[in-house]
């Protein structure tokens, strides 16, 4: 069979780009796309997240990012795709507003790193932006999202050009022929040897943060390879997110941990929960958890935060807090050492300095002589009723993937571009360290369109 565009992935990267290929070189184009998982579970990621975007009011990407990537990759980002991204963002809304993906923008209820003082997201989430662009394909006379289908090699002539993917499903294996190809399958999230080798005999210990992330499996990295192509982004590293044990809820995220104390196991505190925002920190604190905390952690706090402004709208699981009138109660709820986390409260009441709270900036209220201390919104756990959330880290997406540029051209080792190969999302390695929070589905997006530009440009 014969396509215009062949796309291996129908998440927020995949789904952009055929729809903009639509846009770009006519709604007769010829697309197919290729999704690993079932109709009922399509998406990926994106499906069943939030999908936060970092943006301004006026639709631009957080005129911090760039020096944010700068800083944090240490001379290895790439900052030309970066100021790309940051480029291209308001055309992704119009793209958004243009094939009617609902999306909402709100002011940051909380102090964050975000200098536009805000985020948005699609309504009611990510699935929003499967569900509206899928169904575009769907209209599309020429296109076809292909479920259960798995790209299992790249088909290039004798000059190097991508012209196809050899395609496994129910029905068999077949080669689909094309002008071009993109490739937006995701990271290595469900690639069990990928993990080990990567991060660790421990690297499969963690769930993943929705059910089909174990489709993601490392594709584009393998199918690239014999090729030659390079890789980046930081492949001992990963955007995890601290979540609810007692769910299977995807994106089950404890985001209100500022606003109390994080133990382990042992009952004793292990990380400056005040230190930023939580978007600046939930990353941090995930990996912690599946670093050095045995997979294992608890937020404690006083019930009464729940009633704070914007609070009990980030705590995403669909459980209650655990809850109990007395600290002692709260452990035992948990398994805990009731004398070690009633130590570790009243050590960190003691430690609490002078000054009023204010949750809207980094208020410097904070803890002195005690380790870690807490340097923001240090404020007492007194009063009962308590309430606590059993934690665990949840991967979201690997930082190493495949190499772009700001063309969305996928690269050899030498620097040169493949002819005829794109790709978009987190199948490309960009993140070194820290994962700027509200930035990946949104890249995945833009970087979808400049793909579908590009190869539309070039057939």
């Amino acid at each position: 069979m014969d396509f215009d565009l062949v796309v291996i992935g129908c998440g927020a990267g995949g789904l952009s780009a055929a729809v903009a290929y639509a846009e770009e070189a006519g709604e007769e184009a010829r697309i197919a796309v290729l999704e690993r998982a079932t109709k009922e579970g399509r998406g990926g990621a994106t499906r069943w997240t939030s999908s936060w975007f970092r943006i301004t009011k006026d639709c631009h990407l957080d005129p911090a990012f760039v020096g944010m990537m700068e800083e944090l990759g240490e001379g290895k980002a790439d900052l030309e795709y970066c100021r790309a991204y940051e480029a291209e963002v308001p055309a992704t809304f119009d793209f958004l507003d243009r094939h009617g993906v609902p999306w909402v923008y709100f002011e940051q209820p909380f102090a964050n790193r975000n200098t536009g003082g805000g985020l948005a997201m699609p309504v009611p989430g990510g699935v929003a932006i499967v569900d509206t662009l899928a169904a575009k394909v769907d209209s599309l006379p020429n296109a076809a999202i292909h479920y259960e289908s798995e790209a299992v090699a790249l088909e290039a002539d004798a000059g190097g050009r991508v012209t196809g993917v050899h395609v496994r499903s129910p029905q068999g294996e077949r080669l689909l022929k094309a002008k071009a190809v993109v490739i937006a399958c995701g990271g290595f999230e469900g690639a069990e040897d990928m993990l080990v080798e990567h991060l660790g005999p421990r690297g499969a210990e963690m769930p993943v943060i929705a059910p089909t992330l174990v489709n993601n499996r490392g594709d584009g990295i393998r199918l690239t390879a014999p090729l030659g192509g390079d890789v980046a982004g930081q492949f001992d590293m990963f955007h995890g997110e601290p979540v609810d044990t007692r769910t299977d809820k995807p994106d089950a995220v404890i985001y209100g941990y500022p606003f109390g104390i994080l133990v382990n196991k042992h009952g004793q505190r292990f990380f400056d929960e005040g230190q930023d925002s939580f978007d600046s920190t939930f990353e941090k604190l995930g990996y912690e958890i599946w670093a050095n905390q045995d997979q294992q952690a608890w937020f404690i706090g006083e019930k009464a935060i729940l009633d704070w402004p914007n609070v009990a709208d980030i705590m995403l699981t669909d459980k209650p807090p655990v809850e109990a009138d007395t600290i002692e109660g709260l452990a035992r709820a948990f398994g805990l050492d009731p004398a070690a986390l009633e130590a570790t409260v009243a050590q960190y009441n003691a430690a609490i300095q002078p000054g009023e709270t204010d949750r809207t900036i980094r208020d410097g209220k904070c803890t002195k002589g005690i380790e870690p201390p807490k340097s923001n919104w240090a404020t007492p756990i007194e009063k009962g009723p308590f309430i606590g959330y059993p934690l665990t880290a949840a991967i979201t997406f690997t930082f190493g993937g495949i190499r772009s540029d700001k063309q969305a051209r996928v690269l050899r080792k030498d620097g040169s571009p493949i002819t005829g190969l794109y790709a978009a999302g987190e199948v490309t390695g960009l993140y070194y360290r820290e994962y700027p929070a509200g930035t990946s589905v949104l890249r995945a997006l833009t970087f979808g369109r400049i793909a579908a530009r590009e190869a539309a440009g070039e057939a």
